[in-house]
């Protein structure tokens, strides 16, 4: 049995409203164990035997949209991945407030030309890295709350879907899937 998390983009943000006993039964309901949720916004971990993400990710996805009438974008990562991640923020040496280390997670790695052109928008200091599905953030002299280089900026600059964590999030969820 593999640990992962589910992450859903834009629950309990916006006009996306999903109770987490709901998003518990759904995962539960699809045949994976010990399903824990953290927090309200869309975040999931549970223990499957499958082990393909795409493929769980895509399931809940369905089981979403069929049971509750929602179209929410879902990326899955494994305990072993989150474990990484958040073994590896090259930022996080440099930063004590967890409120200005985040990571976005990436539906799929992103093209190297569109990597090489992201920028931050003008007036901002953000440090950022690429690393294959994730990009860490570091808001230097502020909070993502402040910032135009958000999630909606990543998506539209990258081309591909995303959802933002939190570094006090992201070293939770892999607490949550640790083995």
């Amino acid at each position: 049995m593999t640990r992962y998390v589910a992450l859903l983009r834009g629950v309990n943000v916006g006009t996306t409203r999903l109770a987490m006993a709901d998003l518990r039964r759904i995962v539960t309901d699809l045949g994976h164990e010990d399903a824990k949720t953290y927090l309200q916004s869309g975040n999931v971990a549970f223990g499957s035997t499958v082990r393909d993400a795409e493929k769980l990710a895509a399931g809940i996805e369905r089981a979403l949209t069929d049971e509750l009438a929602l179209t929410v974008p879902v990326l899955v990562r494994s305990g072993r991945e989150l474990a990484a991640i958040a073994g590896g923020n090259p930022y996080a040496d440099r930063e004590d407030d967890p409120t200005r280390l985040l990571v976005a997670f990436l539906a799929t790695a992103p093209k190297k030309s569109t990597v090489d052109a992201l920028a931050v928008p003008g007036g901002e200091n953000v440090s950022f890295t690429v690393t294959g599905r994730e990009v860490f953030l570091h808001y230097v002299d502020g909070g993502y709350g402040r910032s135009k280089f958000t999630n909606a900026y990543l998506e539209k600059k990258l081309g591909v879907v995303a959802t933002t964590r939190n570094w006090k999030s992201v070293r939770a969820l892999a607490e949550m899937t640790a083995p």
